[in-house]
């Protein structure tokens, strides 16, 4: 296709090459096939379940290495909280107040309600800086509500009136009541760090998140640092990183035309999560924990969440050590019955070989079976699936004809085909963004994760540009496509380890409310 001038001067902006938005433009032509599912991951047939009298030397085996070993939290937080306030914003745009409006409002008693969301809000963790905002402007937010004003609080709650949480990241919402204290969810994540993800005294914790919103990230940080240091005992090391302007992806119209603005440039959207597979790639550490921002507690329900971290820490730390030593064995000569013993164990990386496969001699299978071994390795909790959303843990079949574990989306499946639809429904489990991960070789280098990436497990998606449907192209999700690759462990882990905030009326929910009042 042939570009502008001013098309190669943003291409270069973004650090991308005018090939690389030819090949985005091809998949849109082509699409991504689907992958093809073999069958769900269940505990005993891809998913492990810890014993219990495995876990005090799990724990020890990941406590013992975290006195030296290096470690990170990583936490993907760039999400604006617009969409944990969507039902809100709609309220606000439908709702005009007429006496019709009112009756059908308070009849409507269900959690989740917008009544039911009034009849509750001085339970919100952050009612109290709301209310001191509206008293500022010589109000009171129970008289508001007694004059029926829903509009009014709203726009103190939604907008730069009040605490501009339709413009904030959802990090940075007010989250839990302590007793003379409000964390957000940034901060929960700090002290979660604390507690698994610390080695000796310092605790490095990197956030990626939008650039817009750094300096508030800083601010945060800066304001509750000292506070957290003192009562934990540790030094925090805390960066952030952005996602990469090279990430970004075209679009085109349903006609198939590449999207550009009035001005005739072209439309870029961010890439998905799939793009942080590159600021993974930048971190430099032993261990690596992932966790979704939105999924926090109070710290009276902590317990759970910390034990299960430093099991899944203990399985990969076992796992890796294994991986290594076998390793180390084929570059002697292994025996026969030595050959057997590490193929028979592949299964438990979340790979099967292709039925009948055969090598010419031992030195293709030697070097065959390396390569599977010598990958980065990433750990996964998975917590059983009682409707929640999420990616599900199954096995799929390779082009080769070897199986390997997964995280799939429902968009990667091919919903035309009944058996691939029932197989993805039969799924047990669900993968709550609980992630340890290890990144670098039995030499200590670090792997180049762009080389694991499986790019065909991208993404087409539908959405609106200025009132008109659009088609988006999207990388391989983070935990998914992007990691497709790697060796993968599942563990399950308890549903109290998964206590995500998606909509404001979460707050309401008795898992994220503490049992201290706030004076």
């Amino acid at each position: 296709m042939k570009y502008t001038k001013e098309d190669i001067r943003q291409f270069k902006s973004r650090g991308m090459k005018s090939e690389a938005v030819d090949a985005q433009l091809a998949d849109f032509q082509k699409g991504f096939t689907p992958v093809t599912l073999s069958e769900p991951a269940t505990v005993g047939n891809g998913i492990l379940r810890i014993a219990p009298e495995e876990e005090e030397r799990l724990t020890a085996v990941y406590e013992e290495a975290g006195a030296t070993a290096d470690i990170v939290k990583m936490v993907p937080a760039s999400g604006s909280a617009s969409r944990m306030f969507k039902d809100l914003f709609a309220f606000a745009d439908s709702y005009r107040g007429t006496v019709e409006e009112f009756l059908e409002l308070v009849q409507q008693k269900q959690p989740g309600s917008m009544h039911d969301f009034f009849l509750k809000i001085n339970e919100l963790p952050f009612y109290t800086r709301l209310s001191d905002i509206i008293w500022k402007d010589g109000k009171s937010i129970e008289r508001m509500i007694e004059k029926r004003e829903f509009n009014e609080i709203l726009k103190y709650i939604l907008t730069k009136k009040g605490l501009n949480y339709g413009n904030t990241p959802k990090a940075l919402v007010d989250f839990h009541i302590y007793r003379d204290f409000v964390r957000t969810a940034f901060d929960e994540h700090l002290v979660e760090g604390a507690l698994y993800a610390g080695s000796g005294k310092k605790v490095q914790i990197h956030f990626t998140v939008a650039e817009e919103y750094l300096p508030l990230f800083q601010a945060r940080l800066r304001k509750v640092t000292k506070v957290f240091e003192k009562m934990f005992g540790v030094k925090y090391e805390v960066t952030f990183s952005f996602q990469k302007p090279s990430t970004d992806q075209v679009s085109v119209d349903t006609d198939g035309n590449l999207l550009r603005d009035e001005k005739g440039e072209i439309v870029f959207h961010p890439g998905g999560h799939g793009a942080l597979i590159y600021n993974l790639n930048e971190l430099k550490a032993d261990l690596i924990f992932i966790k979704n921002i939105d999924n926090v507690i109070p710290d009276r329900a902590k317990g759970d969440t910390v034990k299960y971290k430093k099991l899944l820490a203990g399985v990969l730390l076992e796992t890796r050590r294994k991986i290594f030593d076998y390793l180390a064995l084929l570059d002697k000569k292994p025996t026969e019955e030595q050959l057997r013993e590490i193929e028979n164990f592949l299964p438990l990386l979340g790979y099967r070989e292709a039925p009948g496969k055969t090598h010419k001699d031992n030195k293709g299978r030697i070097k065959h079976l390396r390569e599977i071994l010598d990958r980065p390795v990433r750990v996964c909790g998975m917590v059983k699936n009682e409707g929640e959303p999420g990616g599900s843990p199954l096995w799929v079949n390779m082009p080769d004809g070897s199986t390997r574990l997964m995280i799939i989306e429902s968009a990667q499946v091919n919903r035309e085909d009944k058996g691939q639809v029932q197989c993805f429904n039969r799924s047990t489990h669900f993968n709550p963004v609980d992630i340890v991960c290890s990144t670098k070789n039995r030499k200590g280098k670090q792997y180049d994760l762009e080389e694991f990436i499986a790019a065909e497990q991208g993404f087409i998606t539908r959405k609106s540009h200025k009132g008109k449907e659009i088609l988006v192209r999207e990388l391989p999700g983070l935990w998914n496509g992007a990691m497709a690759n790697w060796n993968t462990l599942f563990v399950e882990v308890p549903l109290t380890t998964f206590t995500p905030v998606k909509t404001v009326f979460d707050l309401f929910r008795f898992e994220h409310r503490n049992v201290l009042k706030k004076i």
